[in-house]
C-alpha cells in the first residue's frame, strides 16, 4: 500500500463526535493522539460507567457547548509535552483523511493554551502516512478540490 503524504498541519472532519474542518497537527514525536476537551468526568449512565465530556472551548470558533457521552472508554497512562506522566481517558473514534475514514484513539484532556485542539501521532500515522513538513492542509486540500 502507497503511503499518503500529510503536512504538519491539516484540517480534517471527526464524523462521530460531529465535528467537521478541526485543525489538526500532525506531531510525529508524540506516539498517541488526543483532542482537546473540558468537564471530563466518569459518570453512571443506565447503570453503567460511562464517561462524560464536552469538546472543545467557549473561545473555539467551532464550539457548540455539547456534552458526549461514551461507555467505551479506558484509562491511559500518557506522558504529556512536558515529559510527565498523567492518567487520561481515552475514546475510540474515527477521522476522515484524503476521505478514507480511519479508527483513532483520542486522549481527552485539556488543550486549551495550546494552537490545535487536537494532535495526531504515531500510532495513527504509522503504516498510512509520511509527513512532510514543509507542507499543510494536504487533506482539506484534496477535500475541497472535489468539492469544487
Amino acid at each position: 500500500m502507497k503511503k499518503k503524504i500529510l503536512g504538519r498541519k491539516d484540517v480534517l472532519d471527526f464524523p462521530r463526535l460531529k465535528l467537521e474542518e478541526i485543525d489538526v497537527k500532525l506531531d510525529t514525536g508524540a506516539y498517541s493522539s488526543s483532542i482537546h476537551c473540558r468537564d471530563i468526568k466518569v459518570v453512571t449512565r443506565n447503570g453503567k460507567e460511562a464517561i462524560s465530556f464536552v469538546l472543545l472551548d467557549p473561545s473555539h470558533p467551532k464550539y457548540h457547548g455539547k456534552k458526549f457521552t461514551s461507555t467505551t472508554f479506558k484509562e491511559k497512562m500518557v506522558k504529556s509535552s512536558n515529559g510527565i506522566s498523567e492518567k487520561r481517558y481515552v475514546i475510540n473514534s474515527d477521522v476522515i483523511i484524503f476521505d478514507e475514514k480511519y479508527k483513532i484513539e483520542l486522549s481527552l484532556t485539556e488543550r486549551g493554551e495550546m494552537r490545535f485542539p487536537i494532535l495526531i501521532g504515531r500510532k495513527l500515522l504509522m503504516g498510512n502516512f509520511l509527513v512532510d513538513t514543509a507542507k499543510t492542509d494536504l487533506s482539506f486540500k484534496n477535500k475541497v478540490k472535489k468539492e469544487e
